[in-house]
């Protein structure tokens, strides 16, 4: 399919198809990324999707607690740092 680049404010664009937006599964949200003289456009990542559910295994599972080994302290974790 073939586009023409437009003049947006200072910068330009291209307008995309519904029909290759419905087909690629773009949020509103996108990544630019030159490969090869390609512009690759692909959804945003989210770094922290699916946290929630992990806390909540860990929490299931005991394993959300704090080590309470405390011999690994440095002088300025005994004096300086507040609990």
């Amino acid at each position: 399919m073939r586009t023409n680049i437009i003049r947006i404010g200072n910068s330009q664009g291209i307008r995309i198809p519904k029909i290759l937006l419905e087909q690629s599964h773009l949020g509103t949200e996108v990544e630019l990324e030159v490969e090869d003289e390609k512009i690759v456009i692909r959804s945003a990542s989210r770094p922290r999707q699916g946290w929630g559910d992990k806390f909540r295994l860990m929490a299931e599972s005991g394993d959300d607690r704090i080590d309470e080994d405390l011999s690994g302290q440095t002088e300025w974790d005994k004096d300086e740092w507040e609990w």
